[in-house]
């Protein structure tokens, strides 16, 4: 079993597979439950339909990666490489991210929903029409990113700075414009008056 990830312990695992190279792998509709990857290479693979549950990756190399259509459901992810990774498409649900780098990365559609991203800086990232319902982002330094379409509704996003971050049509009714840092933050007209209705405003014709 890995190290408990912001305080929720990882699933537990029943087999391991450790400094394995799975460099350019097609991943296409294998199926791992209850795996802990170790070390593994996982540079320029990818797939159609792959499925990872109740998994844990430590120290993964996921860089250059393209998920399609994959599920990585209640997986927990420690100090692992995301460097210019695509996700098309995949369920991510109540997943767990600690000590990660996602530099480039690309999350096209799909289902993030519970995943958990405390701290996580993602300031080089773009999530398009992705739904990430009651996802934990607080803290997360999402200054520079790109959050288009996404559904954030009830997520935890205190602290979160979204600074220069681009969030048309996504919902952000879960941002406390009193505890988010937000300037020069790219925002809708809807946007413009749920924040201001947030800060007290009356909004009037």
């Amino acid at each position: 079993m890995a190290e408990p990830v912001h305080g929720r312990p990882a699933a537990p695992t029943e087999t391991t597979i450790s400094s394995a190279n799975w460099d350019s792998r097609d991943l296409t509709s294998e199926n791992h439950a209850n795996v802990l990857f170790v070390d593994v290479d996982m540079t320029e693979a990818g797939g159609v339909g792959a499925a990872f549950t109740d998994c844990t990756f430590r120290g993964v190399r996921f860089n250059a990666s393209s998920h399609t259509d994959a599920a990585f459901l209640n997986c927990t992810f420690v100090r692992c490489g995301f460097f210019d990774a695509e996700f098309s498409g995949c369920k991510l649900v109540g997943s767990q991210f600690d000590s990660c780098t996602y530099d480039l990365l690309k999350v096209d559609g799909g289902d993030w929903s519970f995943t958990g991203l405390q701290g996580a800086d993602l300031s080089r990232a773009a999530f398009k029409d992705v739904r990430m319902r009651e996802a934990d982002l607080a803290g997360a330094r999402c200054a520079g990113a790109s959050f288009r379409g996404v559904d954030l509704s009830g997520s935890s996003l205190r602290g979160a700075d979204f600074s220069g971050c681009d969030l048309r049509g996504s919902d952000i009714s879960g941002i406390d414009p009193f505890t988010a840092e937000l300037a020069r933050a790219v925002i809708d007209p809807f946007q413009a008056v749920v924040l201001a209705r947030a800060l007290g405003l009356d909004v009037r014709d």
